[in-house]
Order: structure tokens, then sequence, then C-alpha cells
């Protein structure tokens, strides 16, 4: 009969007979905990009743299995408190209540109408491009005073999490085409078996994170990956069947503005990764984290469709409503998720400080451009005074340090004192940057917060952090080309600036000027320094000329 079964009916039924499976395991596992005790009840109960004679090897037998069984109820009471009381992982969102998103309840209850499947319980937002429904109705999930004992098994449904870029960039039918499959996972959610089946994986999956954190948890952790490894393809194949039966009920709702919607999935991706990496990430080495990043990255992906003949068209969609107005106050909930990603893509304090502060988009360019090139020329001017001239005599410390000039570096890179000097900076440079990041680390305003708050998302190391370390050709790269561009401030009248796809730009003119990188590469790996005086030369910067530092 089952093979019969189409429609949405399929994948849920296919789900809940491995759910099933999932159960049988569990129910397995509590069986051969209990057939000592079973055991040992016969023999206790036979001795009683006469029909197992006393004295010999039935006393030893009896008593032997007797403590067996309790050893073996021992460790299985163990083992279940563990997996039951364990929390489970927990992704980061910005919760939003429903009195700042009516508009944007009311939109995913419609459509859960729609679609004939319970509403989600909440909506959070997440700093990804990505979509998805969390079960987070386990009791460690709640305050302390707010954990009724029934409310594990009570049937709410999960929560719908909403990656943040998409409100800002999508407009409010899109969203709703897209969130559409999403939505309709609450109906397989609901049945109690799927439900059951996903509590014991997600409590095994916890017990295991314990187990690994407490050595004297070594055999819960053991029979934890155990029951992992026994219930996994089950378990995978419980929810590629959800997925099916998600995605084949909402078929019938805004399947054609869905294939848009999608499509606005990819550009959202690229103009996001882009924003982060070359936008947010200088700034969130410098101690400033961008305080509008959901509304950066519509200006990112405008600025895409206008350079990339692929995504034209894209931005005349713009001036239909934009699902960002669906909230109350979208700049809170903007500023809430980005301070939430740089935590995640960077290990940044959960709270604003003295070291740790918002920036607008208006003032990047001073507050984090301008600043962080200032810095690298300064770092780059104080390894130079460390490492000693051709010519100077060894161990003995030159005198005054020379002046912070562009006309230094090139002397020092491409002149006759050159040999050996970039491979000194860029060991210099690496030591002297890994140094700053371990005082960072190391700060007490930095480390405070990992004493009371959770050290899987509070921890100092980033969660998913966007690019390993520079390399020392990249400091030195990047440190030249700060030394350049603050000489082109200070004296060819150039001015820092922000692209929304490239990050830190040079002005001059008002002209962005991109073939700097050429010039310094080849001062940097061929010792060649005539590309770059030729570049000063066309843009009227002075290499003699000190320049500011900070």
């Amino acid at each position: 009969m089952n093979g019969l079964v189409a429609g949405p009916e399929a994948g849920a039924q296919a789900a809940r007979a491995r759910a099933l499976a999932v159960l049988r395991i569990r129910g397995t596992a509590l069986a051969v905990a209990l057939l000592p005790a079973a055991a040992a009840v016969v023999l206790l109960a036979g001795t009683a009743m006469g029909r197992i004679p006393d004295g010999g090897g039935w006393d030893t037998a009896r008593w032997a299995l007797t403590g067996a069984a309790a050893l073996v109820l021992l460790l299985a009471v163990v083992v279940t408190l563990v997996v039951v009381r364990a929390r489970p992982a927990l992704s980061p969102t910005v919760p939003i209540p429903e009195e700042t998103a009516p508009d944007l309840y009311r939109l995913v209850r419609d459509l859960a109408e729609r679609l004939d499947v319970p509403a989600p319980s909440a909506i959070a937002l997440t700093p990804d491009c990505d979509s998805w429904l969390e079960d987070r109705t386990h009791p460690a999930h709640d305050p302390p005073r707010e954990r009724p004992l029934t409310r594990r098994r009570s049937g709410a449904t999960p929560v719908l999490v909403i990656g943040s870029p998409f409100l800002w960039w999508m407009r409010v039918a899109e969203l709703r085409a897209l969130l559409a499959p999403v939505v309709a996972g609450t109906g397989p959610s609901a049945n109690p078996d799927i439900a059951a089946a996903r509590r014991f994986v997600r409590g095994l999956d916890a017990a295991v994170a314990v187990a690994a954190a407490r050595p004297a948890l070594a055999f819960v952790g053991w029979a934890a990956r155990t029951l992992l490894r026994s219930c996994r393809d089950h378990a995978a194949e419980m929810e590629r069947g959800v997925a099916a039966a998600a995605s084949e009920r909402s078929q019938t709702v805004d399947y054609g503005l869905r294939i848009v919607a999608q499509e606005q999935v990819g550009l959202a991706y690229a103009g996001w990764d882009r924003l982060l990496n070359r936008v947010a990430l200088p700034a969130w080495r410098m101690g400033r984290w961008p305080s509008r990043l959901d509304a950066g990255v519509v200006s990112a992906l405008t600025e895409l469709s206008r350079r990339d003949r692929l995504a034209e068209g894209f931005t005349s969609r713009l001036g239909e409503r934009p699902a960002c107005d669906l909230l109350e106050e979208p700049g809170v909930i903007d500023e809430a998720a980005s301070l939430l990603a740089a935590r995640l893509f960077h290990g940044g304090p959960p709270e604003t400080g003295p070291d740790w502060s918002p920036v607008a988009w208006s003032q990047y360019p001073e507050e984090v451009v301008d600043r962080t090139w200032r810095l690298e020329a300064a770092r780059l001017h104080r390894v130079l005074d460390d490492i000693p001239a051709t010519g100077t005599v060894p161990g003995v410390r030159p005198g005054p340090a020379a002046a912070p000039t562009v006309a230094r570096v090139l002397d020092r890179l491409a002149g006759p004192a050159r040999a050996g000097t970039g491979e000194q900076l860029e060991a210099r440079l690496s030591a002297e940057v890994a140094r700053e990041a371990a005082r960072e680390e190391g700060a007490g305003d930095r480390g405070a917060f990992t004493a009371t708050g959770d050290p899987w998302v509070d921890g100092l190391a980033p969660l998913f952090p966007l690019q390993p370390p520079r390399s020392g050709r990249e400091l030195l790269t990047d440190h030249v080309t700060a030394m350049v561009c603050c000489a082109a401030v200070d004296t060819a009248g150039a001015l820092p600036g922000l692209d929304w796809l490239d990050g830190p730009a040079l002005l001059v003119g008002g002209v962005r000027r991109a073939d700097l990188a050429h010039s310094v590469l080849s001062l940097i790996e061929d010792g060649d320094g005539e590309p770059l005086r030729a570049w000063l030369g066309e843009v009227g910067v002075r290499p003699e000329k000190p320049v500011r530092l900070v």
C-alpha cells in the first residue's frame, strides 16, 4: 500500500518509518540494559519459590548476576540522565518577538495556513544566507525559572530561523516564496514519532559533547557514540523524508516566484560573502564592528548588479516593498544581527566597549580605512627600525629613527640594501601581528565575558573564521600598500574610501585607483621599484615627505 501513496504523504510516511527505526534502536538499548536485571530477578524469584536450590554454584551465580545487574542499571541510569539533561547545540540567533514584527508573523502564519501545517512557534534571525526550522523545546533552553516538566513533550512547533540578508535584499513576495518549503517542514515535525526520534538523536549528540569535556564520563561518551553510529543512517533518511514531504507540499504555493527567489539567494550569498570578507573584516580587526551589515549588503548587491552583466535587471526589483519593512524597527534588528555576525565570524565580545564599538557606514572611510592604513604604516616603520640596513655594524643599533617616508621603504626593498630585507620584514611583521593579537585576547575586557557566556558562542576563537591568518608576504604587501596610501592622502589630496565589494579604497580625484596593487607586488616580489615610482609620479605623491602616523 505504501507504494501507492504519492505527494507529501509519501515523504512523511518514509520519514516516520525511519523515525520508528531510530526508536527501535533506543528500545533495544534499553532492553540490553535491563537484561541482566531480568535474569537476576528470575534467579531470585526461582530461589524464593523453591524452584532453584540454595547453596552451591547457584548462590555464586545469583549474587554475581545481581551485582552485574546493579552495575549495568547504574551505568544505564547515568547514560540516560546525561542524554536527557545535556543541552543540545543551539544556533546563535537574534530572537524576533512578535511585537517587534507583527507583519512578519502574520505573513508566516498565513503561509502556514495555506500549506495546512502548524505555524512556527517563533521567529529568529541568523547572520547568514540560509533558513531552517530549529527545535528549541528542550528544557535546558529555557531560563531556570521557566522550565515546566511537561514542555519537553508538549508538541511545540519549531522556531523559524531566517537569514537576515534575505530580509533586506528580497522583496516581500520573494521571501514568502522562499520560506514556503521551510515552513512546510513543521507538518512532519509535529509527528510524535519524528519528534521523539529527533530528541533522542540530539540528546545523544549533546551527551557526546558533554562526555568529551569530562573524562569521568568516558563510558557515557562511548555509549552515546555507539548509539549514534547505529541510528545515523536512519536519522539521515528521516530528515530526507521530511525535506521531501515539505518540498512536495510547498509546490502549490508561489512555485513560479520561488524560482526567481532562488536566483536571489545565490546573488545574496555572493554579496554577503564579499561584504564580510572585504568590508567587515578590516573593521573587526580594528576593534570596530559595522552596525548596518544587512543594509550594507543591499549596497553591495546593487554595486554587483551594476558591474556584473549576469546580475542586470535585479536592481529593478528595488522599487518593490523590501521584506525588512515587515519589521517595526529594522535598524535595531540590523544592529543586533551585525554584532552577532562579528561574534560568529571574528570572535568579538557580545557587547560594545572601549575597544569594541560600532561604526556607521558614513564613518567607515575615516574611522576604519584611514586608521588602518596609518596603524599598518606605523608598524612597518617600527619593524624597519629594528632591521639594520646593509653596511651597518651588526649588534649596533642605528642612531635616530629615519623619517617615515615612502622613499625609505623603496630604498630598503629595491635599493642596494634590499638583500634579505623582504624576508626579515615578513617574519617580523608576522611576529608583531601575532603578539598584538595575543595581547587583545588576553585583555580583561575581551576575556571577561567568557566566564559567564556560552563558550560555544562567546569563546575568543570565532566559530566560523572567514579567512586563515595572513601570510608574511600578504602582511608585507598590505603594509606597503597602506604606507603608499597614507602618503597619497597626505601629499596628493587623495581620500580614503569604501568600495562595497572590495573594501578599503584609495580615491584620487573622486575616482578609485585600483592599479596600485600591481606596482606594490613588483616591488615586493621582484625588488623592482620603478613601477611604484612611476605610479607615485602619476598621482602626484611626494615619496620624500614624511607621513602622519598613528
